[in-house]
């Protein structure tokens, strides 16, 4: 009896400084860390040339500039994994990440994201902290678009939430996400009420589908529900499309409704892997004035169909030039021409390069 309680003993004390020495300096098994970026810039000129009313003509984000050589990010991205928790941390410096987080200042305009994850299963995961919207087909970091200027949809879409949110894998290329976050936009809003934001998806090896839906009270109380389709389809090696469809519906507190909405087609062909085409067809209906300058003046107050042809050339790992030309034509002439007048089109041509790594 004595030589058992002599050998438990021992194993109990042998299994106290095992523990010692694994805890708390010793973390045991090291998770996984990936770190990528990109650095991208460009220039833009707008044909109408409004050098004396200094009207670049550009109603979308990210390249309000004419004849300006521009940075647009620079981009470092760390994720880090260990079991089933990690975190996610991505910034960005530069004209885009200013612009992406427009109600943000100083330090906090460079966090495109910042959030944590858990695992609880297999096939469900949780996010908690901030991360790039759900809603639409283009995103924020270049190398991730083949257009490089941005669709009216992106830049009057939401771009960004704060919250918490659940993933749910449902098997054979279905999947569920819902959350609930901050007003859209916003890193911190203390007293306001949460938006809704959800998402049904079905994918598979050549077709991707995302029904998205965002929705709650902003920070002024307006009311507003926003659905959006997002697909894609690989038809072949040499050949692909991409469709982006959304309308947002705006109740302000006096009970009004009112609404824009937009559908864009885009199409990709890629000859070889070191060169790409790609057009992007947009019609975007904004004739009921809902979205408005800072004075609260209508922005666009009017349709527009802009088409945008753009050539991925890659002429080395990681580095993309992007050759684009757009047209963008609208109902009522809200561009700018030289002269002072209106009028309903203007043309633009820009020339970027991106590395990613």
């Amino acid at each position: 009896m004595r030589k058992i309680l002599l050998l438990t003993k021992t194993i109990f004390i042998s299994g106290v400084l095992l523990a010692q020495d694994q805890a708390p300096n010793e973390p045991g098994e090291k998770g996984t860390l990936q770190v990528n970026g990109s650095v991208d810039a460009y220039y833009r000129f707008n044909l109408n040339h409004a050098k004396s009313v200094q009207q670049t003509n550009n109603f979308t984000s990210f390249t309000n500039t004419h004849n300006s050589f521009e940075l647009g990010m620079a981009s470092l991205k760390a994720s880090y994994t260990k079991g089933r928790a990690g975190v996610v941390v991505d910034l960005g410096f530069g004209t885009r990440a200013k612009e992406f987080s427009y109600n943000e200042s100083g330090v906090a305009q460079a966090i495109k994201q910042a959030y944590i994850t858990y695992a609880l299963t297999d096939a469900v995961r949780l996010s908690a902290g901030k991360w790039g919207t759900h809603l639409g087909y283009e995103l924020l970091d270049p190398q991730l678009n083949r257009n490089y200027s941005m669709s009216y949809m992106f830049s009057y879409g939401p771009f960004s939430h704060t919250g918490l949110k659940a993933d749910f894998t449902l098997g054979k290329g279905f999947g569920v996400m819902a959350g609930v976050a901050n007003p859209t936009d916003y890193l911190s809003a203390p007293w306001n009420k949460k938006f809704i934001i959800g998402q049904v998806s079905k994918t598979s090896e050549n077709v991707n589908v995302y029904l998205n839906y965002v929705g709650g009270k902003d920070t002024a109380g307006i009311a507003s529900n926003q659905l959006g389709l997002t697909a894609s389809a690989k038809i072949s090696d040499l050949f692909s499309l991409g469709y982006d469809g959304t309308v947002k519906m705006v109740k302000p507190e006096d009970g009004s409704s009112q609404s824009w909405w937009g559908s864009a087609l885009y199409v990709n062909i890629d000859p070889s892997e070191k060169f790409g085409i790609t057009l992007r067809g947009e019609y975007f209906d904004d004739s009921k004035g809902v979205i408005t300058n800072p004075d609260g003046s209508a922005l666009l107050g009017t349709s527009v169909v802009q088409g945008t042809l753009s050539f991925n050339i890659k002429p080395a790992s990681g580095l993309t030039i992007i050759p684009e030309f757009r047209i963008d034509n609208a109902k009522a002439p809200v561009f700018i021409k030289n002269s002072g007048d209106g009028t309903r089109s203007t043309g633009s041509f820009l020339l970027a390069a991106v590395y990613a790594f």
